[in-house]
């Protein structure tokens, strides 16, 4: 158990701060995209299509993170009146629909990115497949920490009774 807190946590690092590389390429590109633009009237076709590539990046790394950090919207004010069993029960809820949800999200980009290999992105003639791969790692990675969440969640009650 130790081994799987401490991989998930050492990922969840290494995801936000690929985050952070990724929001500071950015704010890099667009910048240099509306100086090249406003300045020196000479756009480059590219700008826009990394700058895309840069903000999938970043919503994907930057949720993979979040859901680390159970940073994810919850309401849970009702949730804190029930009675500890309950609130458990309602937690780990919570957690399967999160795995439900990286499931989905891995298969539907792993379709999409099958989908779309052959095909190229014209302004940077790499394949398509390539827009899907950061929702692909964070699709794992969001598996991989809800399954840290799940097995601490069910290995305390054990941990208490010794």
């Amino acid at each position: 158990m130790d081994w799987l807190t401490l991989l998930s946590s050492r990922l969840s690092r290494w995801v936000l701060h690929l985050a952070c590389v990724c929001l500071a390429a950015l704010g890099i590109i667009v910048i240099y995209g509306v100086v090249l633009r406003y300045v020196f009237n000479a756009s480059q076709p590219y700008v826009e299509q990394v700058a895309l590539l840069m903000v999938i990046s970043v919503a994907m790394f930057g949720a993979a993170a979040g859901a680390r950090e159970s940073g994810h919207i919850g309401l849970d004010s009702v949730v804190q009146l029930l009675p500890a069993k309950a609130q458990a029960a309602i937690h780990a809820i919570v957690e399967v629909l999160i795995l439900a949800f990286a499931a989905l999200l891995l298969w539907g980009s792993l379709h999409m990115a099958t989908s779309t290999y052959r095909d190229t992105i014209p302004t940077l003639g790499i394949s398509e497949a390539f827009r899907y791969l950061p929702p692909i790692l964070a699709a794992i990675l969001i598996a991989i920490f809800s399954i840290e969440h799940l097995a601490t969640q069910f290995s305390k009650p054990h941990e208490s009774r010794a």
